[in-house]
């Protein structure tokens, strides 16, 4: 488990200019991710001076080096929406029954709503709808429906970092007849009071091992003055009842430790959000040793590259509960 080298990357000025909206960027972070077919795309978050936020697509043949497209991604049907919309953000892409569903938190007057849209080609977008009905955020869909339910994983927004925003200590599981109501059905994990995940979200969607649903989270230590530090652990789910927690990681995965890191638009943050694995066998799991890139966003201000394998993960996963 391994920074890339040459981390960031990317950084603010890999964006190109896309008047009026983003001339300038100030900061790309907190990306979601998918590998289509032999592509890797990246659905970064991107700010503006004006401190408005958009999602722009970059791809890549190999997941490191990424072009960044000069054109913002705009969901078709999404202006119906009645309510005032001010943020969308945080993506997670999940292929699904052979399309590509993009799950985002969208910032309302009303608090955080998850917002639900599907692509087939990454240039086209469809809107489909608001898929929650309280202040809750981190939505990630499971890449296939268990006992004829669509999952997903959601994190309600009911708790609050000192000084900060609504956030969560808890992530739960939702179940859904058609992906845009859900249906509550238990908390998987909550934070674990004055260790590294205080606060917790889900990360990337989970990938099917035959281990179980392996699923990447991160943690907020809260317990440091005026300093929250954002980190990344690890969980697994069982493979036919996803609410049975089979394992979760004692420590961080990914802690802040470089510059960019450290210091940033939000400091001291590693914030998970994309993920790829690369082999897969006949039968859909992932292979045990294959490589896998996690993407996160670094500080709120760049996009980082953290490359491991899926045994390392389950490991981790596995390594015991803190008391």
């Amino acid at each position: 488990m391994y920074r890339y080298t040459k981390n960031p990357i990317l950084t603010r000025t890999d964006i190109p200019p896309i008047p009026p909206e983003l001339v300038d960027a100030t900061s790309v972070f907190n990306p979601g991710a998918i590998k289509d077919e032999v592509i890797y795309r990246l659905m970064l978050r991107v700010q503006s001076r004006s401190r408005e936020t958009f999602l722009v697509m970059a791809k890549s043949s190999d997941g490191v080096n990424f072009t960044v497209e000069n054109q913002v991604v705009n969901f078709k049907g999404i202006e119906k929406v009645k309510q005032k919309i001010y943020h969308i953000y945080d993506a997670r892409i999940t292929k699904l029954e052979g399309r590509f569903y993009i799950m985002f938190a969208m910032d309302m007057d009303d608090g955080c709503q998850l917002g639900l849209g599907v692509t087939d080609n990454f240039k086209d977008f469809d809107f489909l709808g608001i898929t929650s009905n309280e202040d809750i955020r981190n939505g990630v869909l499971f890449p296939e429906k268990i006992n004829g339910k669509y999952y997903r994983m959601d994190r309600p927004n009911k708790a609050r970092h000192s000084g900060g925003p609504t956030s969560g200590s808890s992530i739960c599981l939702s179940e859904s007849d058609d992906m845009l109501t859900w249906k509550y059905v238990s908390t998987l994990i909550s934070g674990r009071f004055h260790y590294w995940d205080e606060f917790i979200g889900s990360g990337p969607p989970p990938v099917k091992t035959r281990k179980g649903w392996l699923h990447v989270y991160h943690g907020v230590a809260g317990h440091f003055g005026s300093s929250n530090i954002y980190q990344g652990g690890v969980l697994l789910l069982d493979l036919n009842d996803p609410s049975i927690v089979l394992g979760r990681s004692r420590c961080n995965i990914l802690e802040p430790r470089e510059i960019w890191e450290l210091a940033g638009q939000v400091p001291n943050v590693t914030f998970p959000s994309g993920m790829v694995v690369e082999e897969y066998d006949a039968e859909g799991f992932v292979v045990d040793d294959s490589e896998v890139k996690i993407y996160y966003g670094a500080a709120d201000t760049s996009v980082g590259l953290l490359i491991t394998s899926i045994a390392e993960l389950t490991t981790a996963a596995m390594e015991g509960n803190i008391p």
